[in-house]
């Protein structure tokens, strides 16, 4: 799906895994791609593909002027605690909403890996 100049999101059926350290935290075949600018390509998953025991709210809430207001998570893996690792958008701009409610990972804390 075409966003704007500046946004593009399509659904992928490529494995998506999220790894920290040898603990992996999910792995999906329904993620959306989006490339936003020259920002790093995300990839949201939905939370059934997400070991949500793990995560934990974050007070942190952020605004982007493209997509809306973006809650955080931490998450814990054997017994370290990783802030602000995760983040969704639960009602996004329309433009956007394809990733409502899906969790989004910070690919240069986590290894993420996207299959072919």
């Amino acid at each position: 799906m075409y966003v704007s100049s500046q946004i593009e999101i399509e659904a992928t059926k490529r494995r998506v895994t999220v790894r920290i350290g040898n603990t992996t935290i999910a792995e999906s075949t329904r993620a959306q791609r989006m490339t936003e600018g020259d920002l790093p390509v995300r990839h949201y998953l939905p939370s059934e593909d997400v070991m949500m025991e793990m995560l934990e709210p974050s007070e942190t809430i952020t605004h982007c002027p493209y997509k809306g207001d973006a809650r955080y998570w931490n998450v814990t893996v054997e017994g370290s605690e990783f802030k602000d690792m995760v983040w969704s958008y639960s009602t996004p701009l329309e433009e956007v909403s394809a990733i409502a409610g899906l969790l989004c990972f910070y690919d240069e804390r986590v290894s993420l890996e996207v299959g072919e």
